[in-house]
């Protein structure tokens, strides 16, 4: 073959891939996300993934940084005036994208709408129920007052988008859903959210910070790992975030990406089943058992000496896993060093079964999601056979995450699979939400699926929510958490995730430890 033959054939094959492209505007960014979300109403869904996409849109009166510090948005400033009652300032130049400016009443009605959205799954009330009155000072000032000392009241308010109140007041989640509501003030407006497909947004020209390098961003829904990476390898989207864990060394041999990847404050843990009976635990001959065996203390603890955490994080999700015993990520806020990753003990485990009366054993299903953590799919089979070596044969069912939220809110899902990000810089809502005495008035235990219970857990949390020092609260919260996973173990600690981003070359990114995927977050080289 001749040498210009070769030229030709090269030229008109690399002519061919460049045709075949999606064409991009040097400005214009496309990001591959790997969770589908149920709406982009931001008060709707208490749900990272959905958080995550909000942020783009919707601010809130303070935020967390990529490390989980605390930092200003639309407030400038805020301090406790007195033990009960915390005074925000807000920023004076802030509009949302229906040119109506930012006041203390639209952050007044935002704290009150969560309430109001009664449908909700997985409300934000946990976060707004402690505030027990609003005074509106003058238009860039509020005082939000709660029933007792409550110094995580700025932490919370992290959760909370502000949206504009003349632009809401009357919405619907639908509405929402249909782009009807310019409600926001963030860096970008929303153009068109197409559920299960992808998110279009418009830069915000008017945006009170500095603007996004992108005039134009689409987020994606990919939840299926092979097309996302596909789509990162296609040129369809210029970054993705969840990278296939075996594909993770690959990609950072590849010299037209980049990845970035950091360890999240997203805990992965099995949460149980305190009923007194549930149909998923069965005899040998598969017979509902007239006692639920997760009861037991000894059942429990069995069930976490059969937990290999290291062939979790090493092998099921290839090295994307630190083991934890904590609900907080090592060395941050809250982490108890007393609590380290159970040791894997196959013969102490089937000695405690055969004390709680199992010496054979028994059968149960374990539930997880399997589109919504990484490999969570792989990893619920990998923890039903481990059960499985240990005499309790394990059913294994998974579903997509949109299925498994609701399903599990009902207590349909009797025994399974989570992670959770712990936000706002420290661990106490994290406990709020899955491991206190459920209430809905105190807007406690909202995801308590386990319908765990302990009278002195919700003491200890309740006395460090209102201990104001950091250092007597952190021994509170310490003491809190050890008493629900050594002593009770209420739920079982697994690992924190890794989480990891991937770019085409020239595109940077700063991850993040809470795992959101911000296209503001990501600059030309």
């Amino acid at each position: 073959m001749s040498r210009m033959l070769k030229f030709l054939r090269i030229f008109f094959c690399v002519l061919w891939v460049v045709a075949s492209s999606p064409l991009l505007a040097l400005d214009e960014l496309r990001v591959g996300l790997s969770t589908d979300i149920v709406t982009v109403d931001p008060h709707f869904a208490n749900q990272d993934s959905v958080s995550a996409v909000c942020a783009h849109i919707y601010e809130t009166l303070v935020a967390l940084d990529p490390d989980t510090h605390l930092i200003p948005v639309l407030a400038t400033s805020w301090r406790p005036i007195n033990e009960t009652t915390w005074e925000f300032k807000l920023r004076r130049d802030v509009k949302f994208h229906d040119g109506s400016p930012l006041t203390a009443d639209d952050v007044a009605f935002s704290i009150d709408r969560p309430a109001t959205l009664t449908t909700s799954s997985a409300p934000f009330t946990s976060y707004t129920k402690t505030i027990v009155s609003k005074k509106i000072i003058d238009p860039y000032t509020i005082q939000l007052t709660t029933a007792i000392p409550y110094p995580l009241l700025p932490n919370d308010l992290s959760r909370i988008f502000i949206v504009s109140k003349k632009a809401a007041q009357n919405a619907s989640t639908e509405d929402f859903n249909l782009g009807k509501v310019e409600a926001g003030s963030g860096p970008f407006k929303l153009t068109r959210y197409t559920k299960g497909d992808s998110i279009q947004l418009q830069r915000n020209d008017a945006y009170w910070g500095d603007k996004p390098a992108w005039t134009q961003v689409t987020l994606k829904m990919l939840p299926n790992d092979s097309a996302r990476m596909s789509a990162l390898l296609s040129g369809d989207v210029q970054a993705i975030e969840n990278v296939q864990a075996n594909l993770v060394a690959q990609f950072r041999q590849n010299k037209k990406l980049s990845v970035y990847e950091k360890v999240s404050s997203r805990f992965m843990f099995i949460y149980l089943d305190f009923r007194d009976t549930t149909p998923y635990a069965v005899d040998k001959a598969g017979k509902p058992l007239a006692k639920n065996p997760l009861q037991d203390l000894r059942v429990r603890q069995a069930i976490s000496k059969l937990i290999d955490r290291n062939v979790l994080a090493e092998r099921v999700i290839d090295k994307l896993g630190v083991p934890n015993g904590n609900i907080a990520a090592p060395g941050t806020y809250g982490f108890s060093p007393t609590l380290t990753p159970e040791t894997y003990d196959l013969a102490g485990a089937k000695r405690l079964l055969t004390e709680a009366g199992y010496p054979n054993g028994f059968g149960i299903t374990f539930f997880a999601p399997n589109n919504r953590f990484i490999n969570d799919d792989q990893v619920a089979q990998a923890i039903g056979q481990m059960l499985t070596r240990g005499g309790i044969d394990t059913k294994v069912q998974t579903m997509p995450m949109a299925t498994y939220i609701p399903r599990a809110a009902r207590k349909e899902n009797g025994f399974g699979l989570l992670g959770w990000g712990v936000g706002g810089g420290e661990p106490s809502g994290a406990m709020r939400a899955f491991l206190a005495t459920t209430d809905k008035e105190k807007g406690l235990g909202a995801y308590n699926w386990a319908s765990y219970s302990n009278p002195r857990f919700d003491e200890l949390l309740l006395q460090a929510l209102r201990t104001v020092d950091d250092k007597p609260r952190e021994k509170l919260l310490q003491q809190a958490v050890e008493l629900a996973v050594k002593k009770d173990y209420a739920i079982i600690p697994l690992y924190n995730q890794v989480v990891t981003w991937a770019t085409k070359k020239g595109i940077r990114y700063t991850p993040r430890t809470d795992e959101f995927t911000l296209a503001q977050q990501f600059h030309p080289e």
